[in-house]
């Protein structure tokens, strides 16, 4: 059977420059909208990560996943990503395992290799090793959370033998999904058998990755394939738009930033007319229906989220945004 279509808020829990508002309050309005999605029937928020922004960007998500988790009932809790490379697995195996049992089983776990020198040299790893910390690190999660004791000796990681405690409420653990924005990475989230999260290229992210799993023997209908997009549902665009577009684009300055240090070259794959959409969609509720339905059919997507708070905006505008979603959109969607 396919997996039933999903859909919820994104975090990065961001402050623009010249906002006073102290970030415990930043923290408090994540909260409430958490608590406010999962009154609506959203299915899940994830939280994205990365290191010294100035602007607050989340840096360590388990401590906002495990107050979600507490004040939640029914909201699967994930990331898109954590930066696999710059945690050691034994140690995010148990942070994993106890959100697990605190949320009562409802945590996922995005993972991906990151691109930002500056948070491999910070944290002193090497960024040429990503690949392999990350193959290893995958299979010292799943080994954690398995019900025997374990040891391994890899090419990064020497483990003795170890049983790691407590074991995650899930059977084998939270499901692991995987970003992919290369051929590499697409055709790595295939062989580990992981959900992929595609990001730029299709053709070099997600087609890569269907065919790997066919190739596998296994038929990609049957995994998850996830990503950020964020939907304005609105009657007056005019009105409406401007805010958003106003956040977005200072949202997507870091990006811009990253991507002009990274070592990898993903050439025009943002822009080009290959990419995979992930702008903001502006419409009325019909549009988004007709949109959300597009995404399902043309990319196989089974799960998106939307920006719940975007630097700047105001909660109580973005509490109507999800309540929209909720109540004209989503229900649509689903019956489709």
């Amino acid at each position: 059977m396919t997996p039933a279509f999903r859909f919820g808020v994104m975090y990065d829990c961001r402050r623009r420059p010249g906002d006073d508002t102290p970030m415990a309050d930043i923290y408090a309005q994540h909260l409430e909208q958490a608590e406010l999605a999962d009154q609506l029937g959203l299915d899940m928020v994830w939280f994205t990560e990365h290191h010294f922004l100035a602007d607050g960007y989340l840096p360590a998500f388990q401590p906002l996943a495990g107050a979600i988790a507490a004040r939640t009932s029914r909201l699967r809790i994930s990331t898109d990503i954590a930066i696999l490379p710059l945690y050691h697995p034994i140690r995010l195996a148990e942070e994993m395992a106890v959100l697990d049992n605190i949320s009562r089983g409802r945590m996922e776990l995005g993972i991906g290799m990151g691109y930002v020198p500056t948070e491999f040299d910070a944290f002193g790893v090497n960024i040429r090793h990503r690949p392999s910390l990350t193959e290893e690190a995958v299979e010292i999660l799943r080994r954690s959370w398995a019900d025997e004791p374990f040891s391994f000796a890899g090419k990064r990681y020497q483990i003795p033998r170890v049983d790691v405690h407590p074991k995650p409420v899930q059977a084998g653990g939270p499901p692991l999904w995987m970003a992919a924005m290369s051929p590499a990475g697409a055709e790595r989230a295939a062989r580990l058998g992981l959900n992929l999260l595609p990001q730029l290229s299709r053709a070099r992210s997600l087609d890569v990755w269907v065919e790997a799993v066919r190739g596998a023997g296994g038929d990609p209908s049957q995994r998850r394939v996830g990503l950020i997009r964020s939907f304005l549902v609105t009657d007056d665009p005019e009105r409406d738009w401007p805010a958003w577009r106003s956040a977005e684009r200072y949202r997507m300055e870091a990006y811009t930033k990253f991507f002009r240090e990274t070592p990898d070259d993903y050439g025009d794959a943002w822009y080009g007319g290959d990419a995979i959409p992930q702008n903001v969609f502006v419409g009325n509720s019909d549009d988004c229906v007709t949109e959300m339905q597009r995404m399902r059919t043309t990319f196989g997507v089974t799960d998106i989220v939307t920006a719940g708070l975007p630097p700047g905006l105001d909660p109580t505008v973005m509490a109507g945004n999800l309540e929209r979603l909720a109540n004209e959109v989503l229900p649509r969607v689903r019956a489709a």
